[in-house]
């Protein structure tokens, strides 16, 4: 029978790009599906190059607008009056939270998704961190191991571009970069003690998908610090950037903006997805699409949300959940200021201009075969050193001409380590439809329940002590460490849901990321995540999507699914 298209995918940020981009210089006719608004690479950057005289509010932004219309998003520190187009509307996109649960949704419905806004730290897992379910217990053991991903981290890399340095650790394998961006003096001093005391340790510049060199008609970064505005010059990776661009190249792609996936269609009889169902938001029509295949990229919750909606009689519990697993085992990496000091040295140096990266120190804890301390798996900091501007002002006791002419010169330096804990995947911690509440279109909205548990609490308090010893020994005075993460939410790297496993009664997603129910269905983004690890999953995320693009057109070819 025909389809209108080989493949549909749901979702345009960082694995919808990719995935969209796979399959159609595979040679696939691909509808890639986007629920929010087309954003043009450069000339849709509407904020991008206007100075703070030129906004309305100076680019701090309309409080009393910010409390109707963004009570969540402008809790994320990168929502500004410069960026806040790129983040969606609360009032309008609701969502819910179980009794207990606080939780931060930030979101970016539009074309790009979160690659316009991301954080851009591209790191690699390694195998403590795939094999760490199946070593102490915790949920299910991941069906891929280290070895499976890394020529897809190498592809990806490659594309995509990545600055930093090598570093030979086991807890974060190396990869394929750009010249790292440098330290500044304080890092550098704070690298030496540091490594010196510990030489388990290692401090080093943050990998990061900003590049150092010009690629492929993208500029090397400007290095102006204003990412999530957009950048016209292609200098970081976002989809507008990268892969929507190479997909557009091969004529094989077709793409449709504010558009709703409402449900993924099964077919009883053939025990395959037929296709997706849609709503234009604009004009209210609905309508189908039929595929071969159907790749899951809305996002880790967008995506369980989808398929808990994709009910029928096969499945009413939603598409592929005869485990009872779907939407469960949901994480977001614990986080909090692990320390922060003051330094009283270096005070003839300084920093000028900007650098869209940190530092960061990589998992220590926990990588031997015999436990350190009463918690299992690690954490990570990232961070870095500066010298306090004249915007400190705003939090420093002063008044009068004398106040103001100290804040023409630089503050003292200080050093901030931000913990990044690893979320255990726990099966309370999960998704569902509320049984009450719906959307402006009539759909049940997604109800969000969930806690940090006792072991990342512990891994923060252990992360506190260390944040501080480490500071202290490079001659800085701690002013402030924390040990509670906060809000669920807080990393925006929220995963999980649609877990892989070996096993169909324990998992939902196989090894290479087909539902085990429903086979020509495929999710790679963070919902197919068996564990969090402590570092940021993006890249994982997108090498994940390229080798499950193989995997698919293999299929294809070979009529398996």
């Amino acid at each position: 029978m025909s389809k209108d298209f080989d493949a549909i995918v749901v979702g345009s940020g960082i694995t919808g790009g990719w995935a969209a981009k796979e399959l159609t210089e595979k040679g696939l006719k691909v509808l890639m599906v986007e629920r929010g608004r087309h954003i043009e690479h450069g000339t849709d950057y509407v904020t991008e190059m206007k100075s703070p005289w030129e906004m309305p509010f100076r680019g701090v932004g309309d409080p009393q607008l910010y409390a109707t219309d963004f009570a969540v998003q402008s809790k994320n520190r990168h929502f500004t009056e410069y960026t806040q187009n790129h983040f969606v509307n609360d009032r309008e996109n609701p969502y819910s939270v179980a009794e207990g649960t606080e939780f931060n949704w930030w979101r970016s419905y539009q074309l790009g998704g979160r690659s316009l806004t991301w954080g851009r730290q591209s790191y690699r897992m390694s195998d403590h961190d795939f094999g760490a379910n199946k070593k102490d217990g915790h949920g299910v053991d991941w069906p891929i191991r280290y070895a499976d991903l890394k020529p897809w981290y190498d592809h990806v890399e490659r594309f995509i571009g990545v600055s930093g340095q090598n570093e030979g650790l086991s807890s974060l394998p190396d990869g394929i970069y750009q010249p790292p961006m440098a330290l500044n003096v304080l890092e550098k001093h704070a690298k030496a003690a540091i490594e010196e005391k510990w030489p388990d340790r290692r401090l080093t510049i943050g990998r990061t998908a900003n590049l150092t060199q010009e690629k492929e008609g993208r500029s090397a970064c400007q290095n102006r610090m204003i990412c999530q505005r957009g950048c016209s010059y292609g200098a970081y990776f976002s989809t507008q950037s990268s892969t929507l661009p190479a997909a557009q190249a091969t004529g094989n792609l077709t793409l449709i903006t504010d558009t709703v996936v409402e449900t993924v269609d099964y077919d009883a009889k053939t025990k395959r997805a037929s296709g997706v169902s849609v709503l234009n938001v604009k004009t209210g029509e609905r309508r189908r699409y039929t595929a071969r295949i159907i790749f899951m990229n809305a996002g880790a919750f967008n995506t369980n949300h989808v398929l808990l909606r994709s009910r029928s009689a096969a499945f009413a519990n939603g598409l592929g959940n005869s485990s009872g697993r779907l939407g469960t085992h949901i994480m977001d990496h614990a986080s909090t200021v692990g320390a922060i000091a003051l330094f009283d040295s270096f005070l003839d140096r300084t920093t000028f201009g900007n650098r869209p990266t940190g530092i960061i120190i990589p998992r220590f804890r926990n990588l031997g075969d015999q436990a350190e301390g009463d918690f299992v798996r690690g954490y990570s900091f990232q961070g870095g050193a500066l010298r306090s501007a004249w915007t400190r002002g705003k939090r420093e006791p002063g008044i009068g001409t004398g106040f103001k002419e100290n804040l023409r010169n630089v503050g003292p330096w200080r050093m901030v380590l931000v913990t990044f804990a690893e979320s255990l995947p726990r099966e309370t911690n999960r998704l569902r439809l509320d049984p009450v509440k719906v959307d402006q279109f009539g759909a049940p909205l997604l109800q969000v329940d969930f806690t940090h548990g006792e072991n990342e609490h512990k891994a923060l308090t252990d992360a506190g002590k260390e944040a501080s010893a480490m500071l202290t020994a490079a001659g800085g005075k701690v002013i402030m460490s924390l040990n509670r993460p906060g809000v669920g939410g807080s990393a925006i790297h929220e995963m999980g849901g649609a877990m892989m496993g070996y096993d169909p009664r324990t998992s939902v997603t196989n090894r290479w990321n087909q539902l085990h129910d429903v086979p020509n269905v495929f999710v790679t983004d963070g919902a197919a995540m068996a564990s969090s690890a402590c570092q940021n999953p993006s890249l994982t995320y997108m090498a994940m999507t390229a080798r499950a693009c193989d995997t698919a057109v293999t299929m294809l070819k070979e009529g398996r699914i």
